[in-house]
């Protein structure tokens, strides 16, 4: 994990928390073999602050789900239960096929053409197995669709989600010729929403997430283990 100092103008309380949150959710937390584990003295000195405040930012993290402090052992980035991911992928699917049912008849033309864009100014980092960038551009496509639903509280609750997804995405993108499929199914959306077909668009926002939901089920049965296994 690499972090950046502190600007003093910030609450520091608040400020520590938002740059560790950010830091792990751009981990590759699922990844075999990935560092979970975080050492307190190294992120006080990139941070160039002293342990106190990090360790109530660390707290917190922990309330949060996104840390597990273990008493004599030290504090470990916190991977879901295979189980736990699976739930939050169908909540997922849920939330943003009603957005995308609202995207449908609310949105602008202007807000459609900005989706379509985006799909099309991306798509070529996924031909070109540059996954990095794309795993990042997929995220803000399903962002742009809660946004364009109009809805925030919808778009609030599946924020709360996506941070934790946000790795099985990554990973997920990864896998097999995810990255070709999803921008197949980016575009039969584009084309939906276009045409103002709610039913269409949220069944075909809603089938794509559900995909995830079945390729994590089968490939990563492991995770449940190196959940377990994630201090040793």
């Amino acid at each position: 994990m690499k972090l950046k100092p502190i600007a003093t103008k910030f609450t520091l309380k608040d400020h520590i928390y938002d740059l560790l949150r950010d830091a792990i959710v751009e981990m590759n937390i699922y990844e075999e073999g990935a560092n979970l584990r975080l050492d307190e003295r190294s992120l006080a000195d990139q941070l160039g602050i002293s342990r106190t405040p990090l360790r109530e930012a660390l707290v917190r993290l922990q309330q949060d789900g996104f840390v597990d402090i273990q008493a004599r052992k030290g504090v470990f980035v916190l991977r879901k239960t295979l189980d736990e991911i699976l739930e939050m992928i169908v909540a997922w699917a849920a939330l943003e096929s009603m957005a995308a049912r609202l995207a449908a008849t609310d949105a602008s033309d202007a807000d459609l053409g900005k989706l379509r864009k985006h799909a099309m100014r991306h798509s070529a980092s996924a031909a070109r197995a540059d996954l990095a960038e794309y795993s990042d551009a997929n995220i803000q496509f399903h962002e742009l669709i809660l946004e364009m639903s109009g809805c925030s509280l919808l778009k609030t609750m599946a924020d709360g989600l996506f941070v934790h997804i946000h790795a099985v995405r990554r990973r997920a993108l990864e896998e097999g010729d995810r990255a070709t499929r999803s921008v197949v199914d980016h575009m039969s959306i584009i084309e939906a929403l276009e045409a103002r077909d709610a039913e269409l668009a949220s069944q075909l926002v809603r089938d794509h997430t559900m995909r995830l939901h079945a390729h994590v089920r089968r490939a990563w049965s492991r995770i449940e283990t190196q959940a377990r296994n994630r201090s040793t």
